[in-house]
């Protein structure tokens, strides 16, 4: 039976802590090249419409179809204690608070995540980023950036296009197929929900995951071995690493915002 040498245990600290300072360190040069990239916002609108025109389709059909769920299980559930003309309250919180904006962000690490870091990843292997170092461009300024405040626009956006969907959703099946009184759907929501402490909350949240899961996908694009197997693992990476991310910081924000 093997032991490993403290010196063993020493270097993967060391090398541990070295890839969380490698990775402050990015994360604090993005957001100081906010202002350039702004600047030059045509590339930050391209990263727009890359990262989130092509994530509408599966957050549209995603937010309809876990609007069905809810309201269908909401439903159930509420009419135990004779409350079933507060599902449009139960679907319009569930959504704007914790659903829209967790799977949106489940759902872009999956699609928007991947793309980034296999988009750096072989532009790395291609050796296109040492190329634009030898031409005195900074790959950080010119890929990164844009990319990165592109992903932080995208995420807001698209998570608000699933909580209306799901909402949509929501009345389809409890209005349209359950039978649920149309006026109390709309009324209860109205009522009870409320825009800064729900809603603010909820586009708060967002953002958040849209700082998150951007810098995860760039930095581990960015750190990837140049070989098509290190741009593979990165890619899990990406996944793995943003949804526990996600997730673990839902629960954070969640208890912040809502327990008191």
């Amino acid at each position: 039976m093997s032991w490993y040498k403290p010196s063993d245990v020493g270097f993967a600290v060391r090398s541990k802590l070295a890839d969380i300072g490698r990775a402050a360190r990015l994360f604090v040069r993005l957001l100081s090249l906010a202002g350039p990239s702004f600047r030059r916002f045509g590339l930050i609108r391209d990263q727009i419409h890359f990262l989130g025109n092509y994530s509408l389709a599966i957050i549209t059909v995603s937010g309809l179809f876990v609007g069905f769920v809810l309201a269908l299980q909401g439903y159930y559930t509420l009419q135990r204690y004779g409350s079933s003309d507060a599902l449009g309250l139960l679907v319009a919180l569930g959504l704007v608070r914790e659903l829209g904006p967790v799977i949106t962000a489940l759902l872009f690490a999956g699609r928007a995540g991947t793309s980034l870091t296999a988009g750096i990843g072989l532009m790395k292997a291609g050796e296109q980023l040492s190329a634009m170092e030898m031409m005195a461009v900074d790959p950080v300024s010119r890929i990164l950036a844009p990319r990165f405040w592109g992903g932080v626009i995208a995420m807001p956006v698209l998570a608000a296009v699933f909580s209306a969907v799901g909402i949509i959703g929501g009345w389809v099946v409890g209005v349209l197929m359950i039978g649920v009184d149309s006026g109390s759907f709309w009324s209860q929501m109205q009522g009870g929900v409320d825009v800064w402490a729900d809603v603010g909350n909820g586009v708060l949240k967002s953002i958040v995951f849209g700082f998150t899961v951007t810098f995860i996908a760039l930095l581990q694009g960015f750190e990837a071995q140049p070989t098509p197997e290190g741009v593979s693992r990165a890619t899990t990476r990406t996944v793995v690493v943003a949804s526990l991310a996600v997730l673990g910081l839902d629960f954070v924000l969640t208890a912040l915002m809502f327990s008191i």
